[in-house]
């Protein structure tokens, strides 16, 4: 189950840096002038070991004719409509505005949960200022600073408790294969190809897709389901509110399915948008298979596919074990084997490795090649285990902060070479013993 947290609030009130801390990034940019967070920024949080996705919706003003002003307002209304939860970020130093009024308002009718901060409580002194939140009628204030971080993890505490519980006993365990990709790429087509029918609109328009679409696909032995999502845009792009309604709905379907089949085109390769969505699929910890659509518009010799196959892993690296298969959807050539190798990849991904298994494997290749010595210090791995239904693999050792990242990848390394993960994101954590 994915969990959206949206953050919303008029603008130049914290909500970007509010952000940043919780996603521990510097993602959003921050800005003392109102209406810099024109577009959202995505991003994991994790707190407790319990994970969800936060969203940075530009600041909400009305009785402006200011066009990115109303876009905002429509991006910040629908943010409320697809969020689970709402952080409501108010500033601590202006008091209750009218613009913070308007947005209460939209808060209550929504009927979601939403966590009421009030911004910029730096010093203890300044705490007394929350309370005049309290009149908006939204419950409880969260006094903090986002900047310092002081008073987050209580915020965060109590977010984890209102998030609705992972939902251990699905209905049925069945793989969820989820097309994405840029628009105008060919998913519809894709979809109507293995459906067999005109399941889906196709027109050359991009975004014609407005929403994630759930197809039961059972032929030729095989039995899944095939998740359909509207064209992940640029966020320069993401002009209407039904086209930021289709890339929530997008990032919800990457989020909540097993395998991610990534179509790009041929004539344009591997663009910086098809790599953010490789980055999404990965923070997630989803399979991948890539799909290079209309192969058969490409003038080919004997080595044209190879070059291809060596560009795209080269933009891939550091995770380059992705099967790459050349397709074409208009001829419906090689589509059954994409399902067939993202069904693998569903496969190796939930495959768990005996503690025992692992560590007979491990003990001679870090004997071979132990981290390097830093500072005079020598680290020593003592075992290694897997996370349950996930692929993360957790070293023990005496000083974890030693090891740097290029140990871990010669470690993913040899566990690849070894056992079949292609197409699954790896993460090597040392912790310690």
């Amino acid at each position: 189950m994915s969990n959206i947290v949206a953050i919303i609030g008029r603008p130049n009130v914290g909500k970007s840096t509010l952000f940043n801390r919780l996603t521990e990034s510097r993602q959003a940019i921050v800005d003392s002038v109102a209406g810099v967070t024109r577009d959202r920024h995505y991003g994991k949080a994790e707190w407790n070991g319990r994970e969800f996705t936060v969203i940075d919706t530009g600041g909400y003003i009305t009785g402006s004719d200011d066009v990115f002003e109303v876009e905002i307002r429509k991006q910040v209304q629908i943010a409320i409509d697809e969020a689970n939860l709402l952080i409501f970020v108010v500033d601590s130093l202006d008091g209750v505005t009218r613009f913070d009024k308007d947005v209460a308002v939209l808060v209550r009718k929504s009927g979601k949960k939403c966590f009421l901060v009030v911004n910029k409580i730096d010093t203890p002194d300044k705490t007394p200022y929350a309370s005049e939140f309290y009149s908006l009628g939204l419950g409880d204030v969260y006094p903090l600073s986002a900047a310092s971080g002081g008073g987050t993890g209580e915020l965060l505490d109590d977010i984890i408790k209102a998030l609705p519980n992972p939902d251990d006993d699905e209905e049925e365990k069945i793989p969820r294969i989820a097309i994405v990709g840029r628009p105008n790429v060919g998913k519809s087509s894709l979809t109507n190809a293995l459906l067999g029918n005109e399941r889906n609109i196709v027109t050359p328009v991009a975004g014609t897709t407005r929403d994630a679409i759930h197809t039961r696909y059972n032929a030729f032995g095989n039995d899944f389901w095939l998740i359909d999502t509207a064209g992940i845009r640029k966020k320069a792009k993401v002009h209407e509110d039904l086209e930021f309604y289709s890339v929530m709905r997008s990032i919800r379907a990457i989020e909540s399915c097993d395998v991610v089949m990534l179509l790009i085109d041929a004539i344009l390769g591997l663009e910086a948008q098809d790599i953010s969505i490789l980055d999404l699929a990965v923070k997630n910890h989803k399979g991948v298979v890539i799909l290079v659509n209309k192969w058969d518009l490409i003038d080919k010799d004997t080595n044209t596919a190879k070059k291809m196959e060596e560009a795209i892993r080269e933009k891939l690296m550091p995770f380059k074990d992705i099967p790459i298969l050349f397709v074409s959807v208009h001829e419906k050539q090689r589509i059954l084997k994409a399902i067939e190798v993202a069904i693998q990849v569903y496969h190796n991904r939930r495959q768990i490795i005996p503690t025992r298994k692992l560590n007979e494997f491990f003990e001679p290749v870090i004997e071979s090649y132990p981290p390097p010595a830093l500072k005079g210090k020598y680290v020593k791995i003592k075992y290694v285990m897997q996370m349950k239904g996930i692929p993360m693999f957790i070293f023990f050792c005496n000083l974890p902060q030693y090891v740097g990242e290029s140990y871990k990848r010669y470690l993913e390394n040899k566990l690849r070479e070894h056992f079949d993960f292609s197409g699954v994101p790896i993460e090597i954590v040392m912790r310690k013993k």
